[in-house]
C-alpha cells in the first residue's frame, strides 16, 4: 500500500511540474517580479500534491471499484429480472432501482464536488448575495440528477447518443437567446465544473458497469457519454431556474402595479 501511494506521489509530481514550471517561469522570466510569500506558496504546492496522491489513491481502491460493484449489482439480471439470464431486448421499465441510484449518485456527487463549491461561492461574492450558494447547488444537482437518468436510460435502449445531444443543444440555444444575460456565462460554467473530481469517477465507472451487464451493448462504444449528460442538462436547468424566477418576479410587479 505505502509503495503504491509512493508511486501516487511521484506520479503526481510529474504531472504537476509542468505548472510549477509555467508559474515560475513567467514570474521571473517574464514578469521579472519575486513571488510574493513564497514559503506559503511552497506549502500550498505540497498541500496539492499530497491531497492530489491520496485523492487518486481513494479513486483507485475505493470510488471506482464502487461505482462499478453498484452499476453491475443494480443492473444483473439475478436483480432486475430474477433469473440467471436476461432478454436480449431488455425493457427499459424494470431497470427502475437504476435510474433511482444514478439519479441519486448524481445529485450527491454535485453536491459535494469542490469546483461547484468554488464557483457558487465567487458567484455568491460577485452578485452581492443576489445568487445563493445552495440555490445554485441544488439547481445544477438537479440538473446533473435529470441528465444521468436521460443517460442510463440511452444506455439501457441503446438508442444513438447524438439524439440526445442535438435536441439537448437545441433546447440550450433557444434558452440562451431569452435567458437573462447575467446568468447566462455563469449557467455554462456550472456545466463545466460538475465534471471534475469527485462526479467523474463514479459517473464513469457508472456507464462502465451498467453497459457491460445490459446484453448487447458495448462498454467501449455506450460505457461512455454519461459524463456529457452531466456537463449539459445543469447548463438547462440553470437558465431554467434564472427563466423562471424573471418570470415570476415579472408576474408579482405586473400584479402589484394593477392592484
Amino acid at each position: 500500500m505505502w509503495l503504491e501511494i509512493a508511486q501516487t506521489f511521484v506520479v503526481t509530481c510529474r504531472d504537476v511540474f509542468p505548472v510549477i514550471a509555467l508559474i515560475v517561469g513567467f514570474q521571473y522570466i517574464i514578469l521579472r517580479q519575486p513571488i510574493p510569500n513564497l514559503p506559503q506558496v511552497i506549502v500550498g504546492f505540497c498541500y496539492v500534491l499530497i491531497g492530489l496522491t491520496i485523492f487518486l489513491v481513494g479513486l483507485e481502491k475505493a470510488l471506482f471499484p464502487l461505482g462499478k460493484i453498484m452499476a453491475k449489482q443494480l443492473s444483473a439480471s439475478e436483480f432486475v429480472f430474477g433469473t440467471d439470464s436476461a432478454p436480449q431486448t431488455p425493457d427499459w421499465r424494470v431497470y427502475g432501482w437504476f435510474y433511482v441510484f444514478a439519479a441519486l449518485i448524481g445529485f450527491a456527487t454535485t453536491i459535494a464536488e469542490p469546483a461547484l463549491i468554488a464557483v457558487a461561492y465567487k458567484a455568491n461574492q460577485v452578485s452581492g448575495g443576489t445568487i445563493h450558494q445552495w440555490g445554485l447547488r441544488l439547481v445544477v444537482a438537479i440538473g446533473v440528477a435529470m441528465g444521468l437518468v436521460l443517460g442510463t436510460f440511452r444506455i439501457i435502449t441503446g438508442t444513438p447518443l447524438f439524439l440526445y445531444f442535438t435536441g439537448g443543444y437545441i433546447i440550450l440555444v433557444i434558452q440562451t437567446i431569452f435567458s437573462p444575460k447575467n446568468i447566462i456565462p455563469l449557467a455554462y460554467d456550472s456545466g463545466g465544473v460538475t465534471t471534475s473530481t469527485v462526479t467523474v469517477p463514479l459517473v464513469a465507472a457508472l456507464g462502465l458497469g451498467l453497459s457491460a451487464t445490459i446484453p448487447g451493448r458495448n462498454p467501449a462504444v455506450d460505457g461512455f457519454g454519461l459524463i456529457a449528460f452531466a456537463s449539459l442538462f445543469p447548463m438547462i436547468t440553470v437558465m431554467g431556474y434564472a427563466q423562471t424566477v424573471q418570470w415570476w418576479t415579472t408576474r408579482r410587479s405586473r400584479s402589484s402595479r394593477e392592484g
